[in-house]
């Protein structure tokens, strides 16, 4: 224990911060639950020491965004990182034609990962056969994209809001709220404005440079707030400067399980490797074959997490 969320800062790499955790906390087992890129900020989620073992459980987690997608402009890494590739002369387009073309990406889909990616094909990492000059044929991926509305039209990022307020629908522009910090522009580029609800493993930037592509313009994604991963708000995220004092939550309370006590017999059948068989135990009824659920012994700390059947 413990399970943090961490509010990353730009230009910091997810590793950087595991480093930093690791530093903060005495400690060399940090791991985190899914990547973010160094030009994006916002929800990281890190497991120390025996919590380590429950990443795997929450790699699957959705994740909420606030996404600035700026649209005339691509670049090799599909960010603001640069450098500009192609540029044309493009209008804003209307939110009605936005919102048209986001409608066309959501739920199940295959998405081409960026060259700038870790990734790998044949052993070799995409983003260093990117940074030789080379490129790798990438195969596209499944992933869910659960909802993406598009909160306004910008004629930069300049001119976009940068300042926010969480709500009951997500994170909203609110000239009282909290101010996010984003990569200098590379220009000034129309600029959508769009919140997402994702699968895990999807790449906003592949979203952004698919999205250009649907509106017939080159496109980079121009900047990047997780607000959310799995049930880690970014409002309840520490700063990385307070990692060493940060509390966290314990891992049964991280996991967005299904819950079932184990009583005496139960305990014994689950230490002897068998597979459970219960219709109604706990606070929970285990309705569907395979279910993955967490079960607690009877001091309701020590946690295993196994698949049920009923």
């Amino acid at each position: 224990m413990p399970v943090i969320a961490v509010d990353k800062p730009l230009r910091l790499t997810s590793h950087d911060v595991v480093n930093r955790a690791r530093r903060a906390r005495g400690t060399r087992r940090v791991g985190h639950t899914g990547t973010l890129d160094p030009l994006a900020t916002g929800v990281l989620v890190l497991c120390v020491d025996d919590s380590t073992k429950v990443v795997q459980f929450m790699e699957a987690d959705s994740k909420d965004y606030l996404a600035w997608i700026s649209l005339g402009a691509g670049t090799p890494t599909l960010d603001a990182e640069g450098p500009l590739g192609e540029v044309v002369e493009v209008a804003p387009p209307t939110e009605a034609e936005v919102t048209s073309v986001l409608a066309g990406f959501l739920g199940p889909q295959t998405q081409v990962p960026p060259q700038y990616s870790a990734v790998q094909v044949g052993g070799k990492r995409a983003y260093a056969v990117a940074r030789s000059g080379g490129e790798l044929d990438l195969p596209a991926r499944n992933v869910v994209i659960h909802s993406l509305e598009l909160l306004g039209v910008y004629p930069s990022v300049e001119d976009s809001p940068h300042t926010f307020s969480r709500g009951e629908a997500g994170w909203t522009p609110d000239p009282e709220g909290r101010t996010f910090t984003l990569p200098p522009p590379l220009g000034h580029f129309p600029t959508l404005l769009v919140r997402a609800r994702v699968g895990s493993g999807t790449y906003l930037r592949s979203l952004a440079r698919d999205l250009g592509a649907a509106l017939g313009v080159p496109a980079h994604l121009a900047g990047l707030v997780r607000t959310r991963v799995g049930r880690y708000d970014l409002a309840d995220a520490v700063s990385v400067e307070n990692l060493a004092e940060a509390e966290g939550i314990s891992d049964l309370a991280a996991l967005d399980f299904p819950r079932i006590e184990a009583d005496e017999r139960l305990a014994r059948e689950l230490r002897q490797g068998k597979r459970p068989t219960h219709e109604a135990v706990g606070r929970h009824v285990v309705t569907l074959d395979g279910t993955l659920v967490a079960v607690v012994d009877g001091d309701g700390e020590a946690l295993r997490v196994v698949r049920a059947w009923a």
